[in-house]
């Protein structure tokens, strides 16, 4: 009889497990907004834990940040007033993560945690007309205005523009640019300067990031009616700001809450509601967890 019921429970266990719902392939893991994403000709602020698809692009804002996680466990870091369009990107096939990601402007970081690394990626990223091809490394990148840097942080990766014959990096620091068209020789950075580099696309403490799994919240602003409530909140969203509605009730009242949740800290949250404060019809925001 033991032995059936184990039989049986393994089954209910395995048919369970087919039944689950794939990871998503990416997914919002912190922001520091404002920051949008755009899907389907339709625009909308970028949240942290939203499930990401192929051809959204995510876009940040002056002095915002954007972290993309991937399936199999790279970072994609976006600094501010950057663009990054997900081209091709899905769970893993035949045992390899296979993703196409391209900066449309902007400063970048691709990175791979150390649990992450032994498993089998191909990412091609571009950055305007210069293409590189990753494995599983560390690399920091920006397009501005014609031009184009891509710096080695770990690892090997090739880097080539259209028409020319890919460059293999394989050594911490290495410099590429593209500048106007034309090829720059290879060069090596020193530590100062990849450390300032770096820092354009980290997420910056005190500045009021949201991150995936954060258990604080801030409440903007509440309303009686529902009409007054989605007002507000447009206005956040269009400023890039991913603000969400909840019921409530106070007394025999009932209200129609407009929050930002998902902030790591209480500090976060309060820093975050300065920002916020006297701006998109907040007057006082309230931290709760």
């Amino acid at each position: 009889m033991k032995r059936m019921l184990g039989l049986l429970l393994a089954a209910s266990l395995a048919l369970g497990a087919t039944r689950a719902p794939a990871a998503p392939a990416a997914v919002v893991e912190g922001v520091q907004m404002p920051a949008w994403v755009e899907r389907a000709g339709k625009q909308m602020p970028a949240a942290a834990g939203m499930e990401l698809i192929a051809t959204d692009t995510l876009r940040t804002g002056a002095g915002a940040r954007l972290y993309v996680k991937l399936s199999e466990g790279s970072l994609v870091k976006l600094g501010e007033n950057a663009s990054l369009q997900l081209l091709d990107v899905a769970p893993e096939r035949g045992g390899v993560f296979k993703a196409a990601l391209s900066v449309l402007t902007g400063a970048f970081r691709f990175t791979t945690d150390v649990l992450a690394k032994p498993r089998r990626r191909d990412v091609k990223l571009t950055i305007s007309t210069v293409t590189i091809g990753i494995r599983g490394t560390d690399l920091w990148g920006r397009s501005v205005k014609e031009n184009e840097i891509v710096c080695l942080i770990e690892g090997a990766i090739e880097v080539g523009a259209a028409g020319e014959k890919p460059i293999v990096m394989d050594q911490p620091r290495q410099f590429y640019q593209r500048e106007k068209g034309k090829t720059l020789p290879l060069a090596v950075i020193d530590a100062k300067r990849l450390a300032e580099l770096s820092a354009e696309t980290e997420i910056e403490s005190g500045k009021g990031a949201s991150r995936r799994g954060g258990k604080w919240q801030l409440t903007l602003g509440h309303a009686e009616t529902r009409e007054a409530a989605l007002a507000m909140q447009e206005q956040l969203h269009s400023a890039g700001y991913a603000a969400e509605l909840r019921a409530s009730k106070a007394g025999e009242k009932r209200l129609h809450v407009v929050r930002i949740a998902h902030l790591p800290s209480k500090a976060e949250a309060e820093a975050l509601g300065a920002q916020l404060r006297g701006r998109y019809g907040v007057a006082e925001p309230k931290v709760s967890r």
